[in-house]
């Protein structure tokens, strides 16, 4: 009589569970999934973002009586767009956005250029003094601008370009933030073996600029140049002491003179500034993805 063995059944496979199981899905380059938790942190952020603008053209759509009462008002009103007129043909706001767009798009180019240029070297070229010269433009961050408005006054008083935006670009062409930033990623995005590899094929120190330092910087590049043309845009002191609101101001120029008056017009003034804004929220808005992109795919392209 001959006996069956039988094979005892397999234990069963114990299922992880499932937040190890998404834990295990992003270590292994799987898509993560944000929580409630991470959500409501996002649009609590997004709401303390947006007030200020929120409150601007809510102010914008009201008069001072409102605006003097407890509690503020928290909701436009019915005077936005006709508050928005005035101040557009008051302040003259056209021909000031023209002047700010040529000032801050000039400033923004040229110091991306020569920032990326100076990086450059500072970073990967090995020249005698080159530490000492770094610590001179890294010294010139902690002067304060205040310091160098008489001289530079002067100096644009003495070439007779008073009210004239030359006086606002000159001097905005060079920023030793700039430098350092692009030397700051230079250093960590460019590998000195593709310099060597273009030095070996024969490019020459301006052919190594344009067709490998520049398309590694890029990303960079465009953040430096949003940075520098918000900062210029905002720029108001040396503005105000060179040029004059009848003469080519710049917005922010421009905006000082409007709703003056024994008892300033808080709402028109509101208006100003939320015309004065909303450039800079389109810029962000059509260049600010590609930025943020740029940032994220990496440094070395080929």
């Amino acid at each position: 009589m001959t006996s069956t063995l039988t094979k005892p059944p397999a234990d069963p496979v114990p299922t992880p569970p499932r937040r190890a199981r998404r834990a295990k899905a992003g270590r292994a380059g799987g898509q993560m999934h944000a929580g409630p938790l991470a959500y409501g942190i996002l649009v609590l952020f997004t709401v303390v973002s947006l007030f200020p603008l929120v409150w601007t053209a809510i102010a914008a759509s009201r008069d001072n009586q409102r605006l003097a009462q407890t509690p503020p008002p928290f909701w436009f009103g019915a005077n936005l767009f006709d508050k928005l007129q005035i101040a557009w043909v008051d302040a003259n706001l056209g021909e000031a956005f023209l002047n700010t767009t040529l000032v801050a798009g000039t400033s923004a180019l040229t110091i991306v250029f020569l920032s990326t240029i100076a990086g450059f070297a500072f970073a990967k070229l090995r020249f005698k003094g080159r530490n000492a010269l770094l610590l001179i433009v890294i010294g010139t961050m902690t002067v304060p601008p205040q310091l160098s408005i008489i001289p530079l006054y002067m100096m644009v008083a003495k070439l007779d370009w008073s009210d004239q935006l030359q006086a606002v670009i000159l001097p905005s062409l060079v920023n030793a933030f700039g430098v350092f930033f692009m030397r700051q990623y230079l250093l960590q995005a460019l590998p000195d073996e593709i310099i060597e590899a273009a030095r070996v094929d024969g490019a020459s120190s301006w052919r190594v600029v344009w067709h490998v330092v520049f398309p590694v910087a890029r990303p960079a590049m465009a953040v430096l140049g949003m940075l520098m043309f918000v900062q210029t845009w905002n720029d108001f002191l040396w503005p105000f002491l060179v040029l004059t609101q009848n003469g080519s101001p710049t917005v922010q120029v421009a905006l000082a003179g409007l709703g003056r008056g024994y008892t300033p017009d808080q709402a028109l003034i509101m208006a100003g500034a939320l015309l004065g804004t909303l450039p800079l929220l389109l810029v962000f808005a059509v260049f600010g993805k590609q930025i943020v992109g740029g940032i994220m795919q990496g440094a070395v392209k080929g």
